[in-house]
Order: structure tokens, then sequence, then C-alpha cells
């Protein structure tokens, strides 16, 4: 009766040892898998890299970006005058919420660059109601947001494209209610506001 206790007990002992020896062997395959690293040189191919590179003129799916006006804010070589598409209401409430998101902080919510961090003691951004700034092209604004200027980083990575448009709508849009003249307002409604106590 011991020696058949023994004998399982050696018998369950080499089990053991060889299911470990399996798994180990298992898990070392997997680990020293036959792969290359990133930029790894290689005989493989005639030009000794590791992976082919794309063909030319290959574009991600989803990334065409074959409107020169929409995705570059630039026309002629100098910034846009014009937007890529109409103004609407929903255009400019888009703007003003993203506005509020992303550039309020600095440029302040009526952009006059009294924002939170300027009164923190950042550097502030220029006003949008200078002479200068309402000079610029609506497109300078769009290409400020997507490439940076002075400290500014560049958003493109945070606002898409649309939404930067709809920003740079809306900063023209509070342009014009800060500065607006009483000979801008069309003359029928110049009249109403005439006829008010």
């Amino acid at each position: 009766m011991f020696r058949g206790r023994s004998a399982r007990r050696a018998a369950l002992g080499l089990l053991g040892a060889l299911c470990l020896i399996a798994a180990t062997a298992c898990a070392q395959q997997m680990a020293e898998e036959p792969r290359y690293r990133p930029l790894e040189g290689s005989n493989l191919l005639a030009n000794g890299q590791s992976a082919l590179s794309p063909p030319a003129d290959t574009v991600a799916r989803g990334h065409l970006e074959d409107d020169a006006l929409l995705f570059t804010g630039m026309e002629n070589g100098a910034p846009s005058a014009r937007l890529p598409f109409p103004v609407t209401k929903e255009l400019l409430l888009r703007g003003q919420e993203r506005f509020d998101v992303y550039c309020a902080v600095c440029h302040g919510r009526a952009g006059d660059g009294r924002g939170m961090l300027p009164q923190r003691g950042f550097a502030p951004p220029p006003s949008y109601h200078t002479d200068a700034m309402r000079q610029q092209p609506v497109g300078f604004f769009f290409v400020v947001a997507t490439n940076g200027i002075g400290s500014m980083p560049s958003y493109a990575a945070q606002i898409p494209v649309v939404d930067r448009w709809a920003i740079a709508a809306y900063i023209r849009a509070l342009q014009l209610s800060q500065n607006a003249q009483f000979s801008d307002v069309p003359s029928d409604a110049r009249a109403q506001l005439e006829a008010q106590p």
C-alpha cells in the first residue's frame, strides 16, 4: 500500500512537471514570436526596410483634404476674406459654443483679451475689437486657430475644421456686435428703433 501511494505521488509529480514544462514552452514561444520592430532593417525587401511604404498619393480614409479653402483658410497665398460655406444662425451658435469652450479662457467671452488666464498673470492676447483685428480677413482667425501664433498654440488637434470656421465666423459677429454703428442697421429696422421711446 505504501508503494502504491508513492507510485501515485511520483506519477502525479511527473505529470505536474510535464504540464509545467509544456506551459512554459508555450509561453516562451509566444514571447519570442518572430516579428520586426518599427523601422527595423530587414533583408526581406530590396530597400532594406521591414515594411512597405504606402504608394504615392495615398490618403487615409476620411482624410481627403481636396478643398484648399476649407482646410487651409487661404486663397491666393493670403488668408481668405470669405468662409467656405454660408453663415447661418446654427453656425454662429456653434461658433459661440466652441469659442466659449476653447477661446474665452484667454480672449474673454466678449473677445476683449480679458479672459481668466490673463487675469492670473498670463500674457493677454490682443482684443478682437482693435482696428487692426477688425481689418483682418475672416480666414486669418481660422489660420491662427489652426497654426497658432505667438504664445497661442495650434488648436488643430482639439478643434475640428468646421468648428474652427464656426469660431472665426463668431469672432466676426463679436466684432460687429461690439463696434456697430447706427448707420449699420437696415433702414426699416432703423425706423422701428427711432420710433421707440
